[in-house]
């Protein structure tokens, strides 16, 4: 155990340096928090002008301003719109995982090697999801100096739970894209596929409740979007959950399986 421990650290460590000296993965970085530090400022004054809106209403026309909590909705909507801008940035970020080990050559390597394919898995994906939650970490300064200003204060469980979900559903789509990346030699090809399968789990949903009856109430609950819903909304639900760790399990187990299929056919 010890050994297969030590495996997955070295793995994840020569992953996770990979991404710190990447120019790509610089360029993601400052493209995702210049989108999400516009979404916040957008969401933030919006609300803001709507309190203001309603407000002004009140002194004018005596109309009573509805109680608005201000620092959920704004929670909810930013993490709302980091949903949407995951599913473009993730899998630019998960495309070469395999893909440049098929490259140049070095996947042989990995996949004749005395580290087992399900240990190399999962030390590529706790690389690249280390990677990604340090890329939401200034926004969670943001995100805090924001919500401290709430009265009366907001309680903790919301803001965690909700981080916990985009977490979770960061897993999912990187685990996912992950295994299509062991699945061609080709960035481009595997980001693409990566984006169209991670679209339609999203989607998901919405075929579900045009098919309706069993199946389709069955379908619904595969929907990313709807778990990742549920969480941000403040409601701890296990099933979700439980959801989203099926994902990131399925997505390792895939890919441990594509990298034997690919040692068999070198022999």
């Amino acid at each position: 155990m010890g050994i297969v421990l030590s495996n997955i650290i070295a793995i994840y460590r020569r992953e996770l340096q990979s991404y710190f000296v990447s120019p790509l993965a610089y360029a993601i970085v400052g493209i995702f928090w210049f989108l999400a530090g516009l979404f916040f400022v957008i969401i933030l004054q919006d609300i803001i002008q709507y309190i203001a809106i309603l407000e002004t209403r009140n002194a004018q026309l005596g109309v009573p301003v509805p109680p608005i909590d201000v620092p959920y909705t704004f929670l909810q909507a930013f993490l709302e719109r980091l949903e949407w801008l995951l599913l473009f940035i993730l899998p630019i970020l998960s495309m070469g995982l395999y893909s440049e080990e098929r490259k140049r050559g070095t996947l042989e390597l990995l996949a004749t090697s005395p580290i087992t394919n399900w240990a190399v898995a999962v030390g590529k994906l706790l690389g690249v999801l280390t990677f990604f939650i340090t890329m939401i970490l200034p926004l969670l300064i943001l995100e805090a100096i924001v919500l401290s200003a709430a009265n009366p204060p907001m309680s903790a469980a919301i803001p965690l739970l909700g981080h916990l979900a985009l977490i979770l559903l960061a897993g999912a789509i990187l685990s996912v894209g992950m295994f299509i990346s062991s699945l061609t030699d080709s960035t481009i090809l595997s980001a693409v596929m990566s984006f169209a399968v991670i679209f339609l789990l999203l989607f998901v949903e919405l075929i579900a409740k045009s098919i309706g009856g069993f199946f389709g109430e069955i379908l619904g609950n595969l929907s990313l979007l709807k778990h990742y819903n549920t969480l941000i909304q403040g409601v701890f639900d296990t099933s979700s959950v439980i959801v989203f760790l099926s994902y990131i399990i399925l997505g390792i187990f895939l890919t441990a399986q594509s990298i034997n299929a690919f040692r068999f056919q070198r022999r």
